[in-house]
């Protein structure tokens, strides 16, 4: 196989591998059997072995097998990535809603609720369509740079349609282990002598914060993205919703139970529907965010 054969073949398995892995991660609708998944990843890493000028930055081979680091170095947040405040109560949420309404001058507005994910914050900054950097939230300002360790995670896609993103932006999620992964890795962890992890959400975080992403590629992490963080070069979309369905659009994981509302009413439904749901849900949620 010429070098030109081999360029068209890798593109081919590239484009076949990312699909798949978007049918299975995001769309959790495979389309193809693990076998065939395997011989074309299997392909891919031959042709990548025998022509390495043809690896690129988002080959799927990629993912796994960047070298254990020393430390972490910082990443300083271009837009911070503040906390939430919280409302316990009814009482609470109506009196939010009523600040809004005259903040705006109209209490006639959308709202977006979304499960508030119990996981690990991340922001996600892409480059001419390619992940460039992942890093932890930190104190909100400066955070830790694991972009090694997300590119292992699955669900989080190495590149985006080039020609439909800005040049420069971020998003931002929530890195969760799904409750059926976690105990899978208790399980094991038990099984090899070491300690199980007190919660999915330590076993998370502490996921992503190992120096060989080697570790982290062995855990079913997941994620789901909730919003834009900032962009370059393009008009921002102009509500979270509009947010939510653009990035969606582009192969990123939104959680499908988010939902939107016009009235206070609608919000606090939803909070009671999802109360009596989130226990048959295969993550861990620990609120709602509206």
């Amino acid at each position: 196989m010429g070098i030109e054969e081999a360029k068209r073949r890798a593109e081919e398995l590239r484009e076949s591998i990312n699909r798949a892995d978007y049918r299975y991660y995001v769309l959790d609708s495979p389309e193809i059997s693990d076998q065939e998944y395997d011989r074309l990843f299997t392909e891919l890493k031959q042709i990548e072995a025998d022509y390495p000028e043809l690896i690129t930055p988002d080959s799927p081979t990629q993912r796994v097998g960047a070298p254990p680091l020393e430390s972490f170095r910082t990443v300083t947040h271009v837009v911070p990535m503040l906390s939430l405040a919280n409302v316990f109560d009814r009482e609470a949420l109506a009196a939010w809603w009523k600040r809004t309404a005259t903040a705006i001058g109209t209490d006639s507005f959308t709202a977006v609720c979304e499960p508030k994910i119990d996981g690990l914050a991340v922001s996600i900054t892409y480059v001419d369509g390619i992940l460039s950097t992942g890093a932890t939230r930190g104190d909100g300002y400066r955070g830790e740079d694991i972009t090694q360790n997300l590119k292992t995670v699955r669900s989080i896609p190495l590149s985006v349609p080039r020609d439909k993103v800005p040049s420069h932006f971020e998003v931002r999620g929530e890195v969760f282990l799904p409750r059926e992964g976690f105990k899978r890795l208790n399980q094991r962890r038990v099984e090899e002598g070491q300690p199980p992890f007190a919660n999915p959400r330590n076993a998370a975080a502490g996921s992503l914060r190992q120096l060989d992403p080697n570790v982290t590629a062995s855990r079913p992490l997941d994620i789901f993205v909730y919003a834009l963080g900032w962009m370059e070069g393009n008009t921002t979309p102009a509500t979270q919703w509009e947010a939510l369905e653009w990035l969606k659009s582009l192969g990123f994981k939104v959680n499908p139970e988010i939902t939107r509302t016009d009235t206070l009413e609608g919000v606090q439904m939803t909070f009671d529907r999802w109360v009596e749901a989130r226990s048959t849900w295969p993550y861990d949620a620990d609120g709602m965010v509206v």
